[in-house]
């Protein structure tokens, strides 16, 4: 764990997210390098949760955990958690149920 306040790089939330991704297992991850490529972000997380529940505790999950080590973040789809979107600057995580990613 990133401890708050430390100086810290997207390489370092990036590993920090993909292991709560497993923690909470998430399926289907799949990264992508924006780096050079777009000025929105360094990287895009897509995930699979199996359920709206389980959709919903992965970007909670990841939007807590980034507030403790002092990482601003937004987090936007919470009400419906079909799919869930974290913006941590530098790294996007989008979080969806199989039937909406898969659509």
């Amino acid at each position: 764990m990133l401890e708050k306040n430390a100086v810290w790089d997207v390489d370092a939330i990036y590993d920090e997210i993909i292991k709560l991704l497993d923690d909470k297992k998430a399926e289907n991850i799949v990264t992508i390098d924006l780096k050079d490529k777009s000025s929105i972000a360094d990287k895009l997380i897509i995930v699979s949760g199996s359920s709206t529940r389980q959709v919903g505790a992965i970007a909670e999950g990841i939007y807590r955990e980034l507030k403790k080590i002092g990482v601003k973040s937004s987090i936007e789809g919470i009400p419906q958690c079909d799919w869930v979107l974290v913006d941590a600057g530098d790294i996007i995580v989008h979080v969806f149920r199989p039937e909406v990613r898969a659509f």
